[in-house]
């Protein structure tokens, strides 16, 4: 298998951060959203940042956050990169890009095949995609759900012109399938190693990432 990038995201502990790192973890992300179990406060995002060994990109997952949010975050946490979870726009997406200096991730929802339209634009803004799930309307998270989409809809499709990372019910089980149907080069995990909600596993970072080995 070709060398997959991962990120572990929703990171609360100190340990967590350890097990990331030892699982060989290319970005690690921190959630800045009240109604996640995996909200963490800028002091917690701080104290854990300054815990992730060098060559780590630290990630701030953000839902539709404004300027005052996003300058609380960035003056006080040190990051390589903010994640737009929410329903930015792509104008937002450039906006916030261009104030802040750090590359964006912006997530993408997919249920279907006409979802897919929506990326091109944001290819256009973003330095990065995440391309995830698409929430049940009633779900009170915009990921983070442990669901999968069909990944049949990426297979042997010609990707966006930036990077772009899988996300969205991976699993230490089907990971490795994932990647195989999809050719994502680049993995996101949250509840799929998770022991439960908001509480990372460490046998299960290290599964998830043996899976891919």
């Amino acid at each position: 298998m070709p060398d997959i990038a991962i990120k572990f995201c929703g990171l609360s502990r100190p340990e967590d951060v350890v097990a990331a790192a030892e699982a060989g973890a290319r970005y690690v992300g921190f959630v800045f959203f009240a109604k996640s179990p995996r909200n963490v406060s800028v002091e917690q995002a701080r104290a854990l940042a300054l815990e992730v060994p060098m060559g780590i990109a630290k990630v701030a997952l953000v839902v539709n956050a404004d300027n005052a949010t996003l300058d609380a975050i960035t003056a006080h946490v040190p990051l390589d990169m903010l994640q737009l979870h929410g329903s930015e726009t792509p104008d937002r997406v450039a906006e916030i890009r261009a104030r802040y200096g750090l590359p964006v991730m912006k997530a993408v929802g997919v249920a279907d095949a006409a979802d897919l339209a929506a990326i091109d634009a944001y290819s256009e803004v973003a330095d990065q995609l995440l391309i995830d799930a698409k929430p049940p309307k009633e779900a009170d998270l915009p990921g983070g759900n442990g669901l999968a989409f069909d990944w049949q809809l990426l297979a042997g499709r010609k990707y966006w012109t930036v990077p772009w990372m899988l996300a969205g019910g991976l699993t230490p089980d089907n990971v490795a399938e994932a990647v195989r149907l999809t050719g994502a080069t680049q993995v996101d995990v949250s509840s799929g190693v998770e022991a439960s909600p908001g509480v990372k596993d460490a046998d299960r970072i290290a599964a998830f990432a043996a899976a891919l080995s």
